[in-house]
């Protein structure tokens, strides 16, 4: 029986890795995509907090809610939003590559079972192969006798 390789890695091979580079939704994911990518930076969050302190000494003009709504509702979701984002981005690149590592990983697990297969081919050919010896030599052995 000869040895085809599964369909899978053919297709495999054509996709490579995914990656979330690789993720686009259309013209919508596009454009959430590059807001993401504008909002996602520290800068921005730099930005955001220069935003956010202009309407601090007003805050705390007004006593203790006013402030307290100013943290929560200016500063942190402000501020924060960005900063998440910028965490998020960090770790899907690291998730990218444990991706492209686990996808190198399987490349290498499909040729080393690939080799397995031929070897084990050979190994059931040559077994074969000493075994009609064998029984020819034996067969020789009963006529001889």
């Amino acid at each position: 029986m000869e040895h085809a390789p599964h369909p899978h890695i053919e297709a495999r091979k054509k996709h490579g890795v995914h990656t979330t580079a690789k993720e686009h939704t259309g013209f919508n994911g596009w454009l959430a995509v590059n807001i993401t990518n504008l909002v996602g930076t520290m800068w921005c969050a730099y930005a955001f907090t220069i935003l956010a302190l202009i309407s601090l000494p007003e805050a705390i003009r007004g006593g203790t809610a006013p402030l307290v709504a100013w943290i929560a509702q200016t500063f942190l979701q402000l501020v924060l939003l960005s900063i998440i984002m910028v965490g998020q981005k960090v770790a899907a690149k690291a998730s990218d590559k444990q991706a492209y590592q686990t996808y190198q990983d399987a490349e290498a697990l499909l040729e080393i079972s690939n080799d397995l297969h031929k070897l084990l081919k050979t190994n059931n050919q040559l077994t074969e192969d000493i075994h009609k010896l064998v029984e020819r030599a034996d067969a020789a052995d009963l006529t001889k006798g």
